[in-house]
């Protein structure tokens, strides 16, 4: 029988190697995050779907689908900016977080009032309304939003 207070080989075995292994671990992540993350600002280009200077980038959107007060799907929504004049493309670029929040908050409305689980939602509208609401946090036009893809998910 053995003793409660004397480890087995095993034991002893995982605890000494444990946090060896946990640092490796945790190391092996961290390079794979830094590998898929984009470059940072000045540190080199970032992915783009088009070669474009005037476009700036906008990360998807998505908002549920409410039927009957229940949520029924995903809307998702891809676009970008045509901003051809480079002080504006800028400012844009530095009121991104704030475009992007009005962005969200003008699809919640719409994707629970307006889209429905059972037809294709209105991209002609939905483009309408992302347009106002950039002219609108701009404070001016001259940022064409540019839809890239509308898609809806349903969930049963």
């Amino acid at each position: 029988m053995r003793s409660a207070l004397k480890p087995s080989g095993l034991a002893r075995l995982i605890r000494h190697l444990g946090p060896l292994v946990a640092v490796t671990f945790a190391l092996s992540i961290g390079e794979a995050r830094a590998a898929d993350a984009p470059p940072a600002q000045g540190g080199g280009a970032q992915h783009k779907s088009t070669s474009s200077e005037s476009y700036v980038i906008i990360d998807p959107i998505y908002s549920t689908i409410l039927d009957g007060g229940k949520p029924r799907g995903l809307l998702m929504v891809e676009l970008g900016l045509d901003v051809p004049d480079a002080k504006f493309r800028a400012n844009v670029s530095k009121a991104l977080p704030v475009l992007r929040d009005a962005y969200v908050r003008g699809l919640v409305t719409y994707a629970s009032t307006a889209v429905r689980p059972y037809r294709q939602p209105n991209v002609e509208d939905i483009a309408l309304r992302l347009q106002t609401i950039t002219d609108k946090v701009m404070g001016k036009q001259g940022a064409k939003v540019l839809m890239a893809q509308t898609a809806i998910r349903i969930t049963r």
